[in-house]
């Protein structure tokens, strides 16, 4: 029997149960589905909370680094720089452009390692995709001086790291773009696919604008071919709704993860991920627990026949999978976290109770 499910969406959607019907009926009674209101006022929410000038609803986080690629003109012939230890949508953009993909290493944080940054650099690099993963930022301040100093753009993969911070500004408000995912598990989510896009740049803005809506200015004016990439309004209304709510979730996930944290921190076979309040630099939002552990495939074994519900997301490195081409590259830690990482059950409506028993449940593994 299931006793600490991975993610609880029924939950969430029980708790706001009233709310949420009520935005959806009235987003559905107005006939308001696409590009409206309640996509407007979700944008300017959303810009407000990250510090930025303006955001933009897309149908994905994906879509949304995409199009950052494409309106900043990345294309064939350029390199772009990001991570092989991320979701693999951060590297599959890239090549989507046309673009090529140069992987460099991360740090123990599981954060862009920026001391490998520079030497990544070549004449044909145009961009750095800087992933905030986990709800841990990069280190964004050496990261943009580096870009400044080679005349780089800088779109933040932001896709987990909504509401995190560095020395005080928010993930998605300090390179040319933010780039965010609304995906159900998300710190924020929709009940689907859904994405979004920040930043203070006007001219990018206005493109974006036009890539996500087939290249339409108006509904007679075409001014370039683009894509169907719209947040949908009645996703918009649902996110509107647990805007909300997302700076208490946010402390709530932070105190499962001291609680997870001061658990299992004696423990000699797992890895334990930086503590809330581990540095004044990183205010880290706990999009996943992430833990490094030995014999990992049996703690996920060992914990799933004790009803605990965990997630390896990463079985093998990015750069290992054959079919990506990327092989050539040499990632000794990110191939080394591929074996080890195993994500604890995070979200909001967790009590003490389940974390508690998922704390003793590893404690039992490890004693075994």
């Amino acid at each position: 029997m299931q006793k600490v499910p991975f993610v609880a969406y029924g939950l969430q959607y029980k708790n706001l149960k009233s709310e949420i019907d009520s935005a959806m009926q009235d987003v559905l009674a107005r006939g308001d589905l696409i590009m409206r209101k309640d996509n407007d006022e979700f944008e300017k929410r959303l810009a407000e909370f990250v510090g930025t000038k303006y955001a933009i609803g897309l149908n994905s986080g994906t879509d949304a680094l995409f199009l950052s690629l494409l309106a900043l003109g990345v294309g064939k012939g350029d390199e772009v720089i990001t991570v092989s230890h991320t979701f693999v949508a951060s590297i599959a953009v890239i090549s989507q452009t046309g673009a090529t993909p140069v992987l460099v290493e991360v740090g123990e944080d599981f954060e862009m390692d920026v001391s490998k940054l520079e030497e990544a650099i070549t004449k044909k690099t145009k961009a750095i995709i800087p992933v905030h993963y986990n709800g841990r930022m990069a280190d964004m301040e050496k990261i943009m001086d580096i870009a400044k100093k080679h005349n780089l753009y800088v779109i933040e993969d932001a896709a987990q790291g909504l509401g995190s911070s560095f020395n005080g500004k928010k993930a998605g408000s300090i390179g040319n773009a933010g780039c965010f995912s609304f995906y159900p598990a998300k710190i924020l989510g929709c009940f689907g696919d859904g994405g979004g896009l920040t930043t203070n740049d006007d001219s990018l803005v206005e493109k974006i604008k036009l890539l996500r809506d087939h290249g339409q200015k108006t509904k007679t004016e075409l001014v370039c071919f683009g894509w169907n990439s719209r947040l949908d309004n009645l996703q918009a209304a649902v996110l509107n709704v647990k805007l909300d709510y997302l700076p208490n979730w946010i402390e709530r996930r932070r105190t499962i993860a001291e609680k997870y944290d001061k658990g299992l921190k004696n423990l000699k076979s797992v890895k334990l991920p930086p503590a809330p309040n581990s540095d004044d630099d990183h205010f880290d939002v706990f999009q996943n627990y992430v833990l490094r552990a030995e014999n990992r495939d049996g703690l996920f074994n060992f914990l799933k026949e004790n009803g605990v519900e965990t997630l390896i997301k990463d079985p093998a490195a990015n750069h290992l999978q054959k079919g990506l081409n990327l092989e050539h590259f040499k990632l000794p830690l990110s191939e080394q976290l591929a074996k080890e990482v195993i994500s604890l059950p995070m979200y909001p409506e967790l009590t003490d109770e389940q974390a508690d028993y998922v704390i003793k449940c590893v404690k039992d593994f490890y004693a075994i």
